[in-house]
């Protein structure tokens, strides 16, 4: 596949993988948000254990909560789940065709570990897969009759997975493998816990029996993990656009800050649905962690140690670098784009090259050919406003060179 079409279906993945999480999200909150604002009714339906009224859209809505399952089974039963699926299967999509695919060029660092992109792919597929089942055996263990010190454990799991990945790949990689983890552990909460409890409730019910209560509890405590979790993997996935969260010397503290910026936040809002006032020190604790993010973001990470790569990325390196058009390019990429794209940037509004792209070298620019040609003559976005003044010449000069070496 082209380039040109492997981008565009990247951009397709994202959107639906956006869609998909807004809608997951937002059913989400809103029944976390409806359970916690339930109120006992009197005289309410035997197993009712809250009501609530709410005004929308013109009309009223009268919702009661059955805290096991109703006495019938009603005719038209609503399922949650496949929002939920969608989101992980196309986020799944994307980070296949992203950093899978792309893995010499995200995932792989040779200054922190010599990997060939076969091994970078097994490694990230077994932390996903061994990672999900760490957590579940967890929550399956004793400790989850312990929700506040299994939310400990669970925190400092998701913070240690995510030191060991930067010793594994780039910053940007671990970042969203972490991410992924977390959200492959969402997902799994409502395909192995939450779905199928709620099915066996459904099947009790049918059979004429007393639908057990700890169906409902192991599955309101994943649900209450998932609510938690949803603002750190928004983050993290956010933040392989943003080089001084995942390419600074302290990359994992800061995500383990956001973490805890994820749950204080959801905390406030989750004490006010519940009618319990409004927890103001939680926006004190978020505004000291981001604080301490900024300011461990002035870190710069080490420098690398001295790159090695495959021999077939070598040889495609030196061609692109042999290339009669490659002289005339890195002019026009030292003049135009290394501006921004160096480490550090000399425009002064920048703290990081965009992205973590940098051009300061032959072999970098070689690197990048596929993303300068997109980037600088496909769609013409860079540099943004053409600040630099990118003539037309150039691009076609870049074009050319794109061209000569196979980017098509």
């Amino acid at each position: 596949m082209s380039p040109l079409m492997w981008e565009w279906v990247s951009f397709a993945l994202r959107w639906v993988h956006v869609i998909t999480a807004i809608a997951w999200i937002g059913s989400s909150f809103y029944f976390i948000a409806l359970d916690l604002g339930l109120r006992r009714a009197l005289n309410a339906p035997r197993g009712v254990g809250g009501e609530a009224w709410q005004v929308h859209g013109g009309g009223f809505y009268h919702i009661q909560k059955y805290m096991v399952a109703p006495e019938g089974m009603p005719e038209d039963l609503t399922w949650f789940k496949w929002e939920a699926y969608s989101t992980w299967i196309s986020g799944f999509a994307l980070l296949c065709v992203v950093y899978l695919a792309g893995a010499d060029l995200h995932l792989i660092d040779t200054s922190v570990l010599d990997l060939a992109r076969w091994q970078a792919v097994i490694i990230s597929l077994v932390v996903l897969a061994a990672g999900w089942i760490v957590y579940d055996l967890a929550c399956r263990s004793p400790l989850g009759r312990h929700e506040a010190l299994l939310a400990v454990i669970v925190f400092g799991y998701f913070v240690l997975v995510c030191l060991i990945l930067t010793y594994v790949f780039t910053g940007r990689g671990a970042f969203v493998l972490t991410g992924a983890l977390m959200a492959s552990a969402m997902t799994g909460n409502v395909f192995f816990v939450i779905i199928p409890n709620q099915k066996k409730v459904v099947a009790s019910l049918i059979a004429g029996r007393d639908p057990d209560p700890e169906l409902g509890r192991e599955a309101k405590l994943r649900s209450l993990h998932n609510n938690y979790l949803t603002l750190p993997v928004l983050f993290m996935m956010l933040s392989t656009h943003n080089p001084l969260a995942f390419a600074t010397e302290f990359n994992w503290v800061i995500a383990a800050l956001v973490m805890v910026i994820g749950v204080v936040v959801r905390h406030f809002f989750n004490t006010m649905h519940a009618h319990g006032g409004y927890a103001w020190w939680t926006w004190g604790v978020a505004a000291l962690c981001g604080i301490g993010i900024a300011w461990l973001s002035s870190f710069p990470a080490p420098a690398p140690a001295a790159t090695k790569q495959s021999a077939a990325v070598r040889s495609s390196l030196a061609a692109a670098i042999a290339a009669p058009e490659f002289a005339a390019v890195r002019d026009i990429v030292q003049i135009r784009c290394m501006v921004c794209h160096s480490d550090p940037p000399a425009w002064g509004d920048l703290a990081a090259p965009p992205k973590g792209v940098r051009l300061d070298s032959d072999e970098n620019i070689a690197l990048h050919a596929t993303d300068i040609d997109l980037q600088a003559v496909r769609s013409r976005s860079m540099p943004p406003g053409n600040l630099s003044g990118l003539t037309d010449a150039e691009r076609t000069q870049i074009a050319a060179w794109a061209r000569a070496i196979g980017v098509d």
